[in-house]
C-alpha cells in the first residue's frame, strides 16, 4: 500500500505498453516523409497530431494529411504501419501488477492516443493474451481523442477528480512525460515521473524481498 493513495492514474505508452517512437520515425523516413523527426516528438507535436488525438480529425484526415508531408506517393497501408510501428508489447507482470493494485486501490487509465493506436494496442492484447480491452483491468478508461481533451491541459485532470468524486490529494498519477506530470501538480496529484530506463515492475512496485 501507498501511504495517503487510494486512487492510481496510469498512463498508457511507456508505463504499461513499450514504445519505440524510434520506429515509427524510421517507418516514415523511408516512406519519403524524411523531415518526420521535425514534425512530431513525444514532447511536441505539430497541430495534426494534436488534432487527432483530441478527436477533432478523424482517421481519414490524418492520413491525407500525412500523405501531404511528402511529394512521392504514399499510400494508407504504409501510414498505418508506420504510425503503428512503435506499439511493441504488454509485459505481462505489468497486466499481473494492475490486477494485483485492484484488490487496494480504484484505477484509472489517462493516455493521449487515437483512433489507429487504440484500435492497435487492442488487438496487441488480443493477440497476446486474449482480451478484448484495457478496461478490464481499470475503473474507467480515458482517451483524449474520445473525451476532446487532452495532458497535460488540467481540465483532463479535473475531469477525472469530478467524475468520480476523487480527492487529488489521495490521487497518484504516473507518467513517462514530465509535461503531464508538471500539469498533474498543478491541479494537486500526487505523481510518479516514469524517467527513461525506469518501468513500474522494477522500480515502482517491486515484488518484497524474502525472508
Amino acid at each position: 500500500m501507498i501511504e495517503g493513495v487510494k486512487h492510481i492514474i496510469f498512463d498508457l505508452g511507456g508505463v504499461l505498453l513499450n514504445l519505440d517512437y524510434q520506429l515509427t520515425e524510421d517507418a516514415f523516413v523511408a516512406a519519403g516523409i524524411t523531415n518526420f523527426r521535425e514534425i512530431y516528438s513525444q514532447l511536441q507535436q505539430t497541430p495534426v497530431f494534436d488534432l487527432f488525438e483530441t478527436g477533432k480529425i478523424g482517421r481519414e484526415e490524418f492520413i491525407a494529411t500525412m500523405q501531404g508531408f511528402t511529394h512521392t506517393p504514399i499510400s494508407e497501408s504504409q501510414i498505418l504501419n508506420a504510425w503503428n510501428a512503435m506499439l511493441l508489447n504488454f509485459p505481462i507482470r505489468r497486466l499481473q501488477i494492475l490486477q494485483q493494485l485492484r484488490n487496494y486501490y480504484d484505477l484509472y487509465l489517462l493516455s493521449n492516443t487515437n483512433e489507429i493506436h487504440e484500435e492497435a494496442f487492442n488487438k496487441i492484447l488480443n493477440r497476446d493474451f486474449g482480451m478484448p480491452g484495457l478496461g478490464v483491468f481499470f475503473d474507467r478508461v480515458y482517451f483524449s481523442h474520445r473525451v476532446g481533451m487532452r495532458k497535460p491541459h488540467r481540465e483532463i485532470f479535473e475531469m477525472i477528480l469530478n467524475n468520480h468524486g476523487l480527492q487529488a490529494a489521495e490521487t497518484l498519477f504516473i507518467d513517462d512525460s514530465p509535461q503531464h506530470i508538471v500539469g498533474a501538480k498543478a491541479v494537486g496529484l500526487q505523481t510518479i515521473f516514469l524517467e527513461k530506463g525506469m518501468t513500474i515492475e522494477h522500480d515502482i512496485f517491486k515484488p518484497k524481498p524474502k525472508g
